[in-house]
Protein backbone atom coordinates (compact mmCIF):
# COMPACT_ATOMS: atom_id res chain seq x y z
CA UNK A 1 0.00 0.00 0.00
CA UNK A 2 1.44 3.17 -0.99
CA UNK A 3 1.46 6.79 0.90
CA UNK A 4 1.11 10.32 -1.12
CA UNK A 5 4.13 12.11 -0.61
CA UNK A 6 2.49 15.40 0.42
CA UNK A 7 -1.39 17.14 0.77
CA UNK A 8 -3.02 18.44 -1.93
CA UNK A 9 -2.32 21.87 0.05
CA UNK A 10 1.32 21.28 -0.24
CA UNK A 11 2.00 19.87 -3.80
CA UNK A 12 -0.20 23.33 -4.67
CA UNK A 13 2.16 25.66 -2.70
CA UNK A 14 4.79 23.73 -4.22
CA UNK A 15 3.41 23.99 -8.08
CA UNK A 16 3.48 27.90 -7.54
CA UNK A 17 6.99 27.92 -6.32
CA UNK A 18 9.12 25.53 -8.16
CA UNK A 19 9.76 27.90 -11.03
CA UNK A 20 11.42 30.51 -9.78
CA UNK A 21 13.15 28.54 -6.83
CA UNK A 22 14.21 25.69 -9.56
CA UNK A 23 15.78 28.34 -11.71
CA UNK A 24 17.70 29.69 -8.89
CA UNK A 25 19.03 26.79 -7.60
CA UNK A 26 19.83 25.62 -10.89
CA UNK A 27 21.16 28.26 -12.34
CA UNK A 28 24.58 27.81 -11.83
CA UNK A 29 23.95 23.99 -13.50
CA UNK A 30 22.45 25.67 -16.18
CA UNK A 31 25.49 27.60 -16.67
CA UNK A 32 27.48 24.43 -16.59
CA UNK A 33 25.42 22.52 -18.27
CA UNK A 34 24.74 20.20 -16.03
CA UNK A 35 21.34 20.41 -15.26
CA UNK A 36 19.53 17.80 -12.70
CA UNK A 37 16.11 17.20 -12.64
CA UNK A 38 14.97 16.01 -9.19
CA UNK A 39 11.05 15.91 -9.95
CA UNK A 40 8.36 16.70 -12.34
CA UNK A 41 4.86 17.44 -12.26
CA UNK A 42 3.01 15.11 -14.55
CA UNK A 43 -1.00 15.98 -14.06
CA UNK A 44 -2.34 18.83 -12.34
CA UNK A 45 -5.92 18.10 -10.93
CA UNK A 46 -8.01 20.87 -9.75
CA UNK A 47 -6.10 22.47 -6.67
CA UNK A 48 -3.47 19.56 -6.59
CA UNK A 49 -0.78 18.01 -8.26
CA UNK A 50 1.23 14.66 -9.18
CA UNK A 51 4.38 14.31 -9.48
CA UNK A 52 6.78 11.51 -11.42
CA UNK A 53 8.25 10.16 -8.57
CA UNK A 54 4.48 9.36 -7.04
CA UNK A 55 3.48 8.19 -10.36
CA UNK A 56 6.49 6.10 -10.20
CA UNK A 57 6.09 4.82 -6.63
CA UNK A 58 2.39 3.60 -7.59
CA UNK A 59 3.67 2.13 -10.72
CA UNK A 60 5.88 0.03 -9.25
CA UNK A 61 3.26 -1.22 -6.06
CA UNK A 62 0.80 -1.77 -8.75
CA UNK A 63 3.61 -3.92 -10.47
CA UNK A 64 4.52 -5.87 -7.71
CA UNK A 65 1.20 -6.81 -6.39
CA UNK A 66 0.01 -8.29 -9.52
CA UNK A 67 3.19 -10.61 -10.56
CA UNK A 68 3.01 -11.78 -6.26
CA UNK A 69 -0.59 -12.55 -7.16
CA UNK A 70 -0.26 -14.17 -10.46
CA UNK A 71 -1.83 -12.02 -12.54
CA UNK A 72 -0.42 -11.23 -16.26
CA UNK A 73 1.34 -7.33 -16.11
CA UNK A 74 -0.27 -5.21 -18.90
CA UNK A 75 2.22 -3.37 -21.45
CA UNK A 76 4.39 -0.37 -19.02
CA UNK A 77 2.08 2.42 -21.57
CA UNK A 78 -0.89 0.55 -20.49
CA UNK A 79 -0.04 0.30 -16.68
CA UNK A 80 1.41 3.93 -16.38
CA UNK A 81 -2.01 5.20 -18.36
CA UNK A 82 -4.44 2.84 -15.77
CA UNK A 83 -1.94 4.08 -12.74
CA UNK A 84 -2.21 7.51 -13.21
CA UNK A 85 -6.29 7.98 -14.10
CA UNK A 86 -6.59 6.03 -10.72
CA UNK A 87 -4.15 8.54 -8.83
CA UNK A 88 -6.23 11.25 -10.65
CA UNK A 89 -9.71 10.17 -9.64
CA UNK A 90 -8.17 9.67 -5.83
CA UNK A 91 -6.66 13.07 -6.21
CA UNK A 92 -10.55 14.62 -7.17
CA UNK A 93 -11.72 12.05 -3.88
CA UNK A 94 -9.73 13.67 -1.45
CA UNK A 95 -9.57 16.91 -2.44
CA UNK A 96 -13.65 16.25 -2.01
CA UNK A 97 -13.14 14.68 1.29
CA UNK A 98 -11.41 17.65 2.76
CA UNK A 99 -14.21 19.96 0.87
CA UNK A 100 -16.37 18.02 3.43
CA UNK A 101 -14.85 17.75 6.29
CA UNK A 102 -13.98 14.39 6.19
CA UNK A 103 -11.94 13.04 8.93
CA UNK A 104 -10.62 10.07 9.93
CA UNK A 105 -9.47 9.28 13.87
CA UNK A 106 -6.38 7.77 14.95
CA UNK A 107 -8.56 5.39 16.72
CA UNK A 108 -10.08 4.25 13.65
CA UNK A 109 -7.30 4.00 11.64
CA UNK A 110 -5.23 1.64 14.31
CA UNK A 111 -8.71 -0.58 14.27
CA UNK A 112 -8.20 -0.56 10.35
CA UNK A 113 -4.73 -1.39 10.23
CA UNK A 114 -5.33 -4.24 13.07
CA UNK A 115 -8.20 -5.78 10.92
CA UNK A 116 -5.55 -5.51 8.00
CA UNK A 117 -3.57 -7.30 9.74
CA UNK A 118 -5.75 -9.86 10.85
CA UNK A 119 -6.46 -10.38 7.69
CA UNK A 120 -3.07 -11.45 6.75
CA UNK A 121 -3.22 -14.00 9.84
CA UNK A 122 -0.79 -11.34 11.75
CA UNK A 123 -0.83 -9.43 14.37
CA UNK A 124 -0.18 -5.75 14.53
CA UNK A 125 3.29 -6.09 15.66
CA UNK A 126 4.13 -8.65 12.94
CA UNK A 127 2.34 -6.98 10.01
CA UNK A 128 4.89 -3.96 10.79
CA UNK A 129 7.44 -6.08 10.99
CA UNK A 130 6.34 -7.63 7.76
CA UNK A 131 6.09 -4.44 5.50
CA UNK A 132 9.63 -2.99 6.87
CA UNK A 133 11.33 -6.38 5.77
CA UNK A 134 9.40 -6.12 2.42
CA UNK A 135 10.64 -2.73 2.06
CA UNK A 136 7.61 -0.92 2.67
CA UNK A 137 7.12 2.20 5.16
CA UNK A 138 4.83 1.11 8.43
CA UNK A 139 3.73 4.60 8.30
CA UNK A 140 3.09 5.40 4.69
CA UNK A 141 0.92 2.19 5.03
CA UNK A 142 -0.80 3.46 7.66
CA UNK A 143 -1.54 7.09 6.40
CA UNK A 144 -2.28 5.23 2.60
CA UNK A 145 -4.93 3.10 4.39
CA UNK A 146 -6.33 7.27 5.96
CA UNK A 147 -6.62 8.24 2.41
CA UNK A 148 -8.25 5.05 1.29
CA UNK A 149 -11.05 4.79 4.44
CA UNK A 150 -11.60 8.78 3.75
CA UNK A 151 -12.25 8.09 -0.07
CA UNK A 152 -14.33 5.28 0.86
CA UNK A 153 -16.41 7.56 3.04
CA UNK A 154 -16.91 10.28 0.09
CA UNK A 155 -18.29 7.48 -2.29
CA UNK A 156 -20.60 6.05 0.31
CA UNK A 157 -21.96 9.22 0.65
CA UNK A 158 -22.28 10.13 -2.56
CA UNK A 159 -23.55 7.19 -4.35
CA UNK A 160 -25.66 5.91 -1.43
CA UNK A 161 -28.32 8.35 -1.52
CA UNK A 162 -29.16 7.43 -5.23
CA UNK A 163 -29.57 4.26 -4.74
CA UNK A 164 -33.54 3.30 -3.84
CA UNK A 165 -34.47 -0.23 -3.72
CA UNK A 166 -38.74 -0.83 -4.13
CA UNK A 167 -40.68 -3.77 -2.26
CA UNK A 168 -41.75 -4.49 -6.22
CA UNK A 169 -37.86 -5.36 -7.15
CA UNK A 170 -36.88 -7.61 -4.10
CA UNK A 171 -40.48 -9.32 -5.28
CA UNK A 172 -39.18 -10.11 -9.02
CA UNK A 173 -35.97 -11.04 -7.95
CA UNK A 174 -37.62 -13.65 -5.33
CA UNK A 175 -39.08 -14.98 -8.11
CA UNK A 176 -35.96 -15.58 -10.53
CA UNK A 177 -34.13 -19.15 -10.63
CA UNK A 178 -31.03 -16.51 -8.69
CA UNK A 179 -33.13 -15.52 -6.11
CA UNK A 180 -34.92 -18.82 -5.06
CA UNK A 181 -31.10 -20.39 -4.91
CA UNK A 182 -29.90 -17.29 -2.69
CA UNK A 183 -32.74 -17.38 -0.09
CA UNK A 184 -32.25 -21.36 0.14
CA UNK A 185 -31.91 -22.57 3.73
CA UNK A 186 -28.88 -24.14 4.46
CA UNK A 187 -28.19 -27.11 6.50
CA UNK A 188 -24.96 -28.88 8.18
CA UNK A 189 -25.76 -32.51 7.87
CA UNK A 190 -23.87 -35.80 9.54
CA UNK A 191 -25.04 -38.90 9.05
CA UNK A 192 -24.60 -42.33 10.49
CA UNK A 193 -25.23 -45.19 8.68
CA UNK A 194 -25.99 -48.60 9.67
CA UNK A 195 -25.46 -50.48 5.98
CA UNK A 196 -27.44 -53.54 5.47
CA UNK A 197 -26.03 -56.01 2.67
CA UNK A 198 -28.33 -57.67 0.10
CA UNK A 199 -29.88 -60.44 0.68
CA UNK A 200 -29.27 -60.02 4.71
CA UNK A 201 -31.73 -62.65 6.24
CA UNK A 202 -34.62 -60.95 7.91
CA UNK A 203 -33.63 -61.46 11.52
CA UNK A 204 -30.43 -59.76 11.05
CA UNK A 205 -31.87 -56.78 9.75
CA UNK A 206 -34.43 -56.72 12.70
CA UNK A 207 -31.37 -56.98 15.04
CA UNK A 208 -29.96 -54.54 12.96
CA UNK A 209 -33.09 -51.60 13.35
CA UNK A 210 -33.55 -52.73 17.46
CA UNK A 211 -29.94 -51.50 17.31
CA UNK A 212 -30.34 -48.34 15.56
CA UNK A 213 -33.82 -47.46 17.74
CA UNK A 214 -31.64 -47.87 20.86
CA UNK A 215 -28.88 -45.21 19.65
CA UNK A 216 -31.25 -43.09 18.47
CA UNK A 217 -33.13 -43.19 22.44
CA UNK A 218 -29.78 -42.80 23.91
CA UNK A 219 -29.40 -39.44 22.06
CA UNK A 220 -32.46 -37.83 22.23
CA UNK A 221 -31.58 -38.55 26.17
CA UNK A 222 -28.80 -36.44 26.15
CA UNK A 223 -25.91 -38.53 24.70
CA UNK A 224 -23.57 -36.49 22.28
CA UNK A 225 -25.03 -37.84 18.31
CA UNK A 226 -20.82 -37.91 17.81
CA UNK A 227 -20.10 -40.56 21.10
CA UNK A 228 -23.42 -42.81 20.27
CA UNK A 229 -22.31 -43.86 16.93
CA UNK A 230 -18.50 -44.08 17.64
CA UNK A 231 -19.15 -47.47 18.95
CA UNK A 232 -17.94 -50.73 17.02
CA UNK A 233 -19.73 -53.13 18.70
CA UNK A 234 -22.14 -55.24 17.75
CA UNK A 235 -22.16 -53.04 14.58
CA UNK A 236 -20.37 -50.32 13.41
CA UNK A 237 -21.67 -46.79 11.45
CA UNK A 238 -20.12 -45.33 8.32
CA UNK A 239 -20.60 -41.71 7.29
CA UNK A 240 -19.64 -38.78 8.46
CA UNK A 241 -20.21 -34.61 8.08
CA UNK A 242 -22.04 -33.88 4.68
CA UNK A 243 -20.93 -29.78 5.78
CA UNK A 244 -23.16 -26.81 4.63
CA UNK A 245 -25.59 -27.76 1.82
CA UNK A 246 -28.99 -25.78 0.76
CA UNK A 247 -31.86 -28.31 0.52
CA UNK A 248 -31.15 -29.14 -3.28
CA UNK A 249 -27.77 -29.96 -2.94
CA UNK A 250 -28.22 -32.35 0.04
CA UNK A 251 -29.29 -36.11 -0.56
CA UNK A 252 -32.88 -36.79 -1.45
CA UNK A 253 -33.05 -39.42 0.76
CA UNK A 254 -32.58 -36.72 3.23
CA UNK A 255 -34.29 -33.69 2.10
CA UNK A 256 -38.09 -34.84 3.60
CA UNK A 257 -36.45 -35.15 6.87
CA UNK A 258 -33.55 -32.12 7.15
CA UNK A 259 -36.37 -29.16 6.90
CA UNK A 260 -38.65 -30.34 9.64
CA UNK A 261 -35.29 -31.35 12.06
CA UNK A 262 -34.47 -28.15 14.93
CA UNK A 263 -30.51 -28.11 15.27
CA UNK A 264 -29.06 -30.19 17.37
CA UNK A 265 -31.60 -33.02 16.40
CA UNK A 266 -31.73 -36.56 14.76
CA UNK A 267 -34.03 -38.65 12.75
CA UNK A 268 -33.91 -42.37 11.77
CA UNK A 269 -34.10 -42.43 7.98
CA UNK A 270 -34.48 -46.06 5.68
CA UNK A 271 -33.00 -46.69 2.20
CA UNK A 272 -32.05 -48.85 0.05
CA UNK A 273 -28.34 -48.60 1.82
CA UNK A 274 -29.33 -49.13 5.08
CA UNK A 275 -30.78 -47.09 7.91
CA UNK A 276 -29.27 -43.69 8.61
CA UNK A 277 -29.12 -41.54 11.70
CA UNK A 278 -29.80 -38.08 10.36
CA UNK A 279 -28.54 -35.43 12.62
CA UNK A 280 -28.75 -31.70 12.49
CA UNK A 281 -25.89 -29.70 13.44
CA UNK A 282 -26.89 -26.24 12.34
CA UNK A 283 -28.70 -24.45 10.29
CA UNK A 284 -29.16 -20.75 8.67
CA UNK A 285 -31.91 -19.01 6.77
CA UNK A 286 -34.43 -21.23 7.84
CA UNK A 287 -37.44 -20.68 10.15
CA UNK A 288 -36.40 -17.95 12.28
CA UNK A 289 -38.73 -17.50 15.54
CA UNK A 290 -38.29 -14.75 17.84
CA UNK A 291 -39.64 -14.73 21.21
CA UNK A 292 -41.61 -11.15 21.12
CA UNK A 293 -43.38 -9.73 24.11
CA UNK A 294 -46.19 -7.04 23.81
CA UNK A 295 -45.44 -4.71 27.11
CA UNK A 296 -46.37 -1.39 28.69
CA UNK A 297 -44.67 0.78 31.01
CA UNK A 298 -44.54 3.89 33.10
CA UNK A 299 -41.54 5.82 33.65
CA UNK A 300 -41.09 7.93 36.68
CA UNK A 301 -38.28 10.06 36.35
CA UNK A 302 -36.05 11.16 39.27
CA UNK A 303 -35.81 15.30 39.02
CA UNK A 304 -34.79 18.26 41.59
CA UNK A 305 -38.23 18.13 42.40
CA UNK A 306 -39.22 14.85 42.98
CA UNK A 307 -35.63 13.32 44.23
CA UNK A 308 -34.64 9.45 43.55
CA UNK A 309 -36.52 7.86 47.14
CA UNK A 310 -39.82 9.79 46.35
CA UNK A 311 -39.34 8.71 42.55
CA UNK A 312 -39.60 5.10 43.80
CA UNK A 313 -42.45 5.54 46.13
CA UNK A 314 -44.49 6.57 43.40
CA UNK A 315 -43.88 3.82 41.34
CA UNK A 316 -44.84 1.83 43.86
CA UNK A 317 -47.94 3.50 44.44
CA UNK A 318 -48.73 3.25 40.95
CA UNK A 319 -48.25 -0.29 41.23
CA UNK A 320 -50.67 -0.85 43.77
CA UNK A 321 -53.13 1.10 41.99
CA UNK A 322 -53.11 -1.34 39.33
CA UNK A 323 -53.05 -3.80 40.94
CA UNK A 324 -56.55 -3.02 42.70
CA UNK A 325 -57.87 -2.56 39.11
CA UNK A 326 -56.99 1.05 38.12
CA UNK A 327 -56.58 1.40 34.70
CA UNK A 328 -52.82 0.78 33.22
CA UNK A 329 -53.34 2.45 30.26
CA UNK A 330 -54.92 5.24 32.06
CA UNK A 331 -51.85 5.66 35.04
CA UNK A 332 -49.07 5.50 32.09
CA UNK A 333 -51.27 8.59 30.18
CA UNK A 334 -51.05 10.47 33.59
CA UNK A 335 -47.72 9.64 35.49
CA UNK A 336 -45.47 8.04 32.88
CA UNK A 337 -42.40 10.44 32.18
CA UNK A 338 -41.50 8.47 28.96
CA UNK A 339 -42.67 11.33 25.89
CA UNK A 340 -43.06 8.12 23.38
CA UNK A 341 -45.44 6.06 25.23
CA UNK A 342 -47.46 8.36 27.74
CA UNK A 343 -49.84 9.44 25.60
CA UNK A 344 -50.32 5.83 24.01
CA UNK A 345 -50.98 4.52 27.37
CA UNK A 346 -47.39 3.41 27.71
CA UNK A 347 -47.94 0.63 25.26
CA UNK A 348 -44.18 -0.20 23.80
CA UNK A 349 -46.00 -2.76 21.21
CA UNK A 350 -44.41 -6.40 20.44
CA UNK A 351 -40.85 -6.29 21.37
CA UNK A 352 -37.57 -8.11 20.40
CA UNK A 353 -34.90 -9.98 23.11
CA UNK A 354 -32.57 -7.06 23.11
CA UNK A 355 -34.22 -3.90 22.04
CA UNK A 356 -34.35 -2.85 25.26
CA UNK A 357 -32.03 -1.78 28.61
CA UNK A 358 -30.61 -4.97 30.63
CA UNK A 359 -33.01 -4.30 33.48
CA UNK A 360 -36.08 -3.54 31.03
CA UNK A 361 -35.02 -7.20 29.69
CA UNK A 362 -34.49 -8.89 32.79
CA UNK A 363 -37.62 -7.57 34.58
CA UNK A 364 -40.41 -8.29 31.58
CA UNK A 365 -38.26 -11.92 31.14
CA UNK A 366 -39.32 -12.65 34.75
CA UNK A 367 -42.46 -11.03 34.87
CA UNK A 368 -45.54 -13.87 33.74
CA UNK A 369 -47.98 -12.71 31.09
CA UNK A 370 -51.34 -10.76 32.79
CA UNK A 371 -49.01 -9.61 35.46
CA UNK A 372 -47.62 -5.92 36.59
CA UNK A 373 -43.85 -6.40 37.91
CA UNK A 374 -42.20 -4.76 40.76
CA UNK A 375 -40.88 -1.57 40.63
CA UNK A 376 -37.48 -1.39 39.18
CA UNK A 377 -34.36 1.22 38.35
CA UNK A 378 -32.72 1.48 34.89
CA UNK A 379 -30.78 4.33 33.74
CA UNK A 380 -33.93 6.18 32.72
CA UNK A 381 -35.66 6.53 36.05
CA UNK A 382 -37.97 3.86 38.01
CA UNK A 383 -40.60 1.58 35.59
CA UNK A 384 -43.11 -0.83 36.59
CA UNK A 385 -44.36 -2.80 33.69
CA UNK A 386 -47.13 -4.97 32.06
CA UNK A 387 -46.70 -7.75 29.99
CA UNK A 388 -49.92 -8.42 27.91
CA UNK A 389 -49.02 -10.99 26.16
CA UNK A 390 -46.24 -13.34 24.48
CA UNK A 391 -45.80 -14.93 20.83
CA UNK A 392 -42.97 -16.84 18.93
CA UNK A 393 -42.63 -15.11 15.26
CA UNK A 394 -41.08 -16.23 12.09
CA UNK A 395 -38.92 -13.50 10.92
CA UNK A 396 -37.68 -15.79 8.11
CA UNK A 397 -39.34 -13.71 5.52
CA UNK A 398 -37.76 -10.39 6.23
CA UNK A 399 -34.52 -11.90 6.79
CA UNK A 400 -34.69 -13.08 3.51
CA UNK A 401 -36.00 -9.96 1.72
CA UNK A 402 -32.90 -8.25 3.53
CA UNK A 403 -30.71 -10.43 2.57
CA UNK A 404 -32.01 -9.99 -1.41
CA UNK A 405 -32.66 -6.20 -0.93
CA UNK A 406 -28.86 -6.34 0.30
CA UNK A 407 -27.43 -8.19 -3.09
CA UNK A 408 -29.37 -5.91 -5.13
CA UNK A 409 -27.91 -2.62 -3.54
CA UNK A 410 -24.32 -4.14 -4.26
CA UNK A 411 -25.33 -4.53 -7.29
CA UNK A 412 -26.41 -0.74 -7.49
CA UNK A 413 -23.63 0.34 -5.80
CA UNK A 414 -21.18 -0.74 -8.48
CA UNK A 415 -22.95 0.88 -11.59
CA UNK A 416 -23.75 3.87 -9.34
CA UNK A 417 -19.81 4.03 -8.36
CA UNK A 418 -18.63 3.93 -11.54
CA UNK A 419 -21.54 6.56 -12.95
CA UNK A 420 -20.68 9.28 -10.54
CA UNK A 421 -16.80 9.02 -10.86
CA UNK A 422 -17.00 9.30 -14.40
CA UNK A 423 -19.24 12.45 -13.24
CA UNK A 424 -16.43 13.93 -10.83
CA UNK A 425 -13.99 12.95 -13.63
CA UNK A 426 -15.52 15.09 -16.24
CA UNK A 427 -16.25 17.71 -14.10
CA UNK A 428 -12.92 18.56 -12.65
CA UNK A 429 -9.99 20.32 -14.04
CA UNK A 430 -6.97 17.65 -15.30
CA UNK A 431 -4.22 18.79 -16.80
CA UNK A 432 -1.90 15.65 -17.54
CA UNK A 433 1.87 17.05 -19.26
Amino acid sequence: MLCRLTTPRERSALALLSAPLLALCLWPSIASSQIEVLDQIVAIVDDDIILTSELQERVQGVRSTMESRGVEVPSDDVLIRETLDRLILDSIQLQLANRYGVRIPDQQLDEAMTRLAQQNNLTLEQFRTALEQSGQSYAAAREGLRDDLAIQRVQQGNVMRNINISEQEIDNFLTTEEGEAMTQPEYRVVQALLSISRGEDASEVAAKEAFINEVLSNIQSGQPFEQAVSGTEPYAFSGGDLGWRKLGDIPSMFADAVPVLTVGEVTKVRSSSGFHLVYLADAVGGEQLVRQTDVRHILVKPTEVLNEQAAEDLAVELRVRAEAGEEFGELARQYSDDIGSAAEGGELGWTNPGQMVPEFEATMAGTAEGSISQPFRSEFGWHILEVKDRRDKDFSGEIRRNQVAGHIREQKYQEELDAWLRKIREEAFVDIK
